[in-house]
């Protein structure tokens, strides 16, 4: 029996003590609560109550929808485009062969305002006179003459300065000279041989060439500048006749040797020369024949005629240019062989004894290179 209620107060007092525990637990927090409240704290805040925040619901972003025009589109203009490249060196390289038919043009006119000097517009014989003379279509002032040194032997002499172009060149400046001997064989009657052995000389001249070609995008045209100078001997033989008081007629034979120095240039700057072209110091040389005639008259006492003219053959021509060109390399052109025709006349009338004024002209007609061209001027003439 004891053994039994030991037990039972031993669940009494456990179930007891957890009782008051409880009480206990709780009485403390209301006292809490009142305090706050009695005391005139500020309103208690209540413990957070946990609310759990919904469970995320997925919605897949739309598909983008491409753009019709792209995000970056490619310049209507290229940032860089290469520049064409033209072509036309053949037609550069040919241009060469016309420098070369300027040149022997050149030669050519030089020696036909050379013998202006040389008394081409006056008859084989006649009395000691100075002229005085000017031209137009090629520029030209200067003074000539001849003296009888002997009844046989004449001395033809003169200078001039001259101005001329024809196709493509141009020459700015150029004294010419030129000085030959007459024989005449004067104890042989009215009808007679005559013989003349003569030079002209222009040691310097300032000339301009102009170089033309076509290219792919366009013409080209260069004008370039240097020095040339230009040499020429001759022999004439021929035969003359005083078929009247007032007439004289002769015909003759000439045979000429020309020599034509250029200096070495390359072409001046342009805008636009794609295949440029270098010159070298060259000679170009060509030698003449010429068969011709002429005819004085005198009209009254006071009008004084001349007209003189001749077939010219060249032959053994060459041309010094040595041309180095873009696109071409070293060209070397050639110088034909061909005929023209050179014509004279001058009309004298005496204003006075021993006083004439002359109107005289000379010129060629011919294919080019020399072409057709004239010379025609006035001058002043003196006999004594």
């Amino acid at each position: 029996m004891e053994v039994f209620n030991v037990r039972r107060f031993i669940l009494v007092l456990t179930a007891a003590a957890a009782f008051a525990f409880v009480a206990v637990d709780a009485r403390p927090a209301a006292a809490a609560t009142n305090c706050v409240s009695e005391c005139g704290g500020s309103t208690p805040i209540p413990a957070p109550s946990y609310s759990p925040s919904p469970t995320p619901t997925y919605s897949p972003s739309p598909t983008p929808s491409p753009s019709p025009y792209p995000s970056s589109s490619p310049s209507p203009y290229p940032s860089s485009s290469p520049s064409p490249t033209p072509t036309g060196a053949d037609s550069s390289g040919n241009s060469i062969g016309g420098l070369a038919n300027q040149r022997f043009s050149q030669m050519i006119t030089n020696r036909v305002l050379g013998t202006v000097l040389l008394g081409v517009n006056e008859q084989v014989n006649c009395s000691n006179c100075i002229s005085a003379f000017g031209s137009a279509g090629s520029f030209s002032a200067g003074i000539h003459g001849r003296k009888e040194l002997t009844n046989n032997l004449s001395l033809l002499a003169g200078i001039a300065y001259t101005q001329y172009s024809e196709g493509g060149y141009n020459i700015t400046s150029a004294p010419i000279g030129a000085f030959a001997l007459r024989y005449d064989f004067t104890d042989w009657g009215s009808s007679r041989p005559f013989f003349d052995i003569g030079t002209i000389l222009t040691p310097w001249e300032k000339a301009r060439y102009t170089r033309s070609y076509n290219t792919s995008l366009g013409p080209v045209s260069v004008t370039s500048s240097t020095n040339a100078s230009n040499y020429a001997v001759y022999g004439r033989a021929g035969w003359m006749s005083r078929v009247s008081p007032r007439d004289e007629v002769a015909a003759s034979i000439e045979v000429w040797q020309l020599w034509q120095r250029v200096s070495g240039y390359t072409d001046s700057a342009v805008a636009f020369n794609p295949f440029d072209a270098s010159i070298a110091t060259g000679t170009d040389r060509t030698n003449l024949v010429k068969i011709g005639g002429q005819w004085t008259h005198l009209y009254g006492s006071n009008i004084e005629a001349n007209i003189n003219g001749g077939w010219v053959q060249s032959f053994a021509s060459h041309s010094g240019i040595v041309a180095t060109v873009t696109g071409d390399g070293t060209v070397v052109p050639t110088m034909g062989n061909q005929g023209w025709f050179e014509y004279g006349g001058r009309l004298g009338f005496r204003v006075q004894k021993g006083w004439i004024v002359d109107l005289f002209a000379n010129g060629t007609l011919g294919p080019q290179p020399v072409g057709n061209t004239i010379h025609g001027g006035v001058g002043l003439r003196i006999n004594y």
